[in-house]
């Protein structure tokens, strides 16, 4: 992937904001192939990240504030997430009643077999989008994005 290509100029970029520049470029690119694959099933790569971080929970349901630290994209629309999953009926939102302020998410049977339909689809996905690379180079790939 050639940076200035890309972004239509022909002056040297400095190697830190090239860096910045293609890191971000990457991660658009494989948003857009994610999106792609979940499109079909009328769900979002943050709505997909939700249920994924409460089937994570097994079993056991999370508030808002820990789904939110364990988004990918951190998002301040979580509550709107939920919202929309609700409708779909994947996950159950219950209010304590000791105390109406604490909300708990839980994934519903439906949300778990929706993940495990599209599972396959998304880690084929995720190969493909990484089949230029050996292992040692995600290894090494990996060891240098721990660094941030």
């Amino acid at each position: 992937m050639n940076v200035e290509k890309i972004i239509k100029t022909h002056k040297k970029i400095p190697l830190e904001r090239r860096t910045i520049i293609h890191l971000s470029l990457v991660c658009n690119k494989i948003d857009d192939q994610v999106s792609l694959v979940l499109k079909p099933f009328d769900i979002s790569i943050q709505q997909f990240n939700v249920l994924r971080i409460l089937r994570g929970q097994k079993g056991k349901p999370a508030n808002l504030s820990t789904i939110n630290e364990r988004m990918v994209t951190k998002s301040s629309n979580t509550t709107r997430l939920v919202d929309k999953l609700l409708l779909k009926k994947y996950v159950n939102r219950d209010v304590c009643p000791e105390n109406r302020r604490k909300v708990e998410i839980s994934i519903t049977k439906k949300g778990l077999d929706f993940l495990n339909q599209i599972d396959g689809i998304l880690f084929e996905t995720e190969e493909q989008v990484l089949s230029n690379f050996s292992e040692t180079e995600l290894s090494e790939l990996n060891r240098l994005l721990d660094k941030f």
